[in-house]
């Protein structure tokens, strides 16, 4: 493997690498627009440059590859002003609206000139004026006076989701980025164009305009939108959460997520939540804490004996969560009565050939492997069977978290509300489960932002992911509500007064962060 030494560090690289992924492997800083390390390689934004000892001219670093005994800079004057030169010729036409501008804090060309600018611009004639509000598709939008030419997007759209909507229309100062006559940018993955835009060209429009990026904190976690596992990043803050990006994970997802899995942030948001407790009885329904319900329904399942009670679990939720309510169920409860609620069996094989997979559940593997450790073998059918001619008197179901992967919903509501006492967990309200009668409980649980846990993806890959933040604070985790089905104490935490507090920081600096104006808008135009 050939050494080289970057800015007068020594650095040994595998053959074949890049100056600018040795830059990047050695922790080094270098400007850069259009190199992305998911996309080949363009080498048209002319801002990496570095100096090379022997080499008269500076060399853009994304098209260069090391070779042995390579000496190697990017600090020097003459580097620092090739660079700050560069840049000038990308902002003769940009409108300078950054105070307006949604990608104002996270944009590279504010960075850049932050790192190589600063410097007055000497340009006298009059900005080329280009289309701003141009509305690509259904989710993206563009302003083309914003945009610098680095062509990530169109080598995006030709290379990873392979839909070429998008091109460079025009010459010289006139080129814009477009899509093709009657076309628009529509396929399941065009938001990443928005990810890898490094100025505010393109835009979200489920994004746009909704907050400002300084005022959003962020952790990392696991898609649950589909068997695949995506690494992703959640944007939150004490208003909720607003948007995924995804996170770098070689064996899983690359530099990449569906547009499906940008959505399921909607489903942990207060307003779509189940708050408290419901209880239904002769009067109606009473409202309660979570934990106080889940110990309400012990009464009922202490007179339950083993063959009568059944549980009913999708999968959700994590591997820690089915091993504790399936262990309670056999154990406590001594019932095998447990069925797996498959939302969408005709397409769980199906998949995209990038990233999408049929099965729209992150723990399927999971939920069968605790099924088998616990010699479960109970079918649909069983159950089917056991409450039509009323042998299954009591049902507990662990119920979707994103119950729009789950267009057989209401059907199952109706087919288990034959049973005398339905206990029905669940993170997200639905209106089928409040106009139902009889002895219901209706229980909040936790989403995966709000729990630790573990995920086990569609090859058999676990991924152990970090709780985020709380949002429901009564809402329990499967393992709690087993523990209190089953008649056991447990403490819940009570509300707290800042219930959107991010975990592991320091206490000084979520105090302050929280302090801050939080400005943000729920109405916005069509785009």
């Amino acid at each position: 493997m050939p050494k080289c030494t970057i800015n007068g560090k020594e650095v040994e690289v595998k053959e074949g690498t890049s100056i600018i992924e040795a830059m990047q492997q050695s922790g080094d800083r270098i400007a850069h627009y259009c190199w992305h390390p998911g996309l080949s390689v363009a080498g048209v934004c002319r801002l990496c440059m570095v100096e090379i000892e022997g080499n008269p001219r500076v060399q853009i670093a994304c098209n260069t590859m090391v070779t042995e005994g390579m000496k190697i800079n990017n600090t020097s004057e003459k580097v620092r002003d090739a660079v700050k030169w560069g840049l000038d010729f990308h902002l003769i036409n940009h409108p300078l609206d950054c105070p307006i501008c949604d990608q104002a804090g996270e944009c590279g060309l504010q960075d850049q000139y932050m790192e190589y600018g600063k410097y007055d611009p000497e340009m006298a004639e009059a900005k080329v004026k280009k289309h701003k509000v141009v509305d690509l598709g259904p989710t993206v939008v563009l302003d083309s006076e914003r945009c610098i030419l680095c062509s990530r997007c169109v080598r995006f759209t030709e290379e990873v989701s392979k839909t070429n909507e998008l091109g460079i229309f025009n010459r010289g100062d006139r080129s814009e980025i477009g899509t093709h006559e009657g076309v628009e940018l529509n396929n399941k993955y065009s938001l990443n164009t928005v990810d890898i835009c490094p100025v505010g060209a393109l835009t979200s429009k489920d994004f746009r305009f909704r907050q400002r990026v300084w005022y959003l904190k962020d952790a990392e976690t696991v898609c649950n939108g589909c068997s695949n596992g995506c690494n992703v990043k959640v944007y939150f803050n004490k208003e909720g959460f607003f948007r995924v990006k995804p996170v770098y994970n070689e064996k899983v997802n690359g530099y990449w997520m569906c547009d499906e899995g940008r959505d399921i942030y909607k489903f942990v948001n207060k307003e779509t939540r189940l708050l408290k407790a419901q209880v239904r009885g002769a009067s109606g329904w009473t409202e309660m804490a979570g934990g106080a319900a889940a110990k309400n329904a012990h009464e009922v399942l202490k007179n339950t004996s083993g063959d009568s009670l059944a549980l009913v679990l999708t999968a959700q939720y994590t591997v820690e969560e089915f091993d504790a309510i399936v262990s309670t169920f056999v154990n406590e409860f001594k019932t095998k009565k447990v069925f797996f609620w498959i939302n969408n069996k005709e397409t769980f094989d199906s998949f995209d050939g990038l990233l999408l997979r049929g099965d729209k559940n992150p723990n399927t593997k999971g939920l069968l492997k605790v099924l088998e450790k616990h010699g479960i073998t109970a079918t649909w059918a069983d159950l089917t069977q056991g409450l039509g001619n009323g042998s299954i008197k009591t049902v507990v179901v662990a119920g979707p978290e994103n119950q729009a992967v789950f267009p057989d919903f209401q059907e199952r509501v109706k087919e288990l509300s034959k049973a005398q006492n339905l206990i029905w967990l669940q993170a997200g309200k639905n209106d089928a489960l409040m106009s139902l009668t009889g002895n219901v409980w209706l229980i909040p649980t936790k989403t995966f932002v709000e729990k630790d846990g573990t995920f086990i993806n569609h090859a058999g890959l676990e991924q152990k992911f970090k709780k985020v933040t709380t949002i429901v604070s009564e809402a329990l985790t499967l393992t709690e509500a087993a523990l209190l089905l089953a008649g056991k104490n447990l403490t819940i935490p009570t509300a707290t007064a800042q219930p959107f507090m991010p975990m592991n920081q320091r206490e000084d600096q979520v105090t302050l962060e929280a302090r801050k104006k939080n400005e943000f808008v729920f109405r916005r135009g069509s785009l």
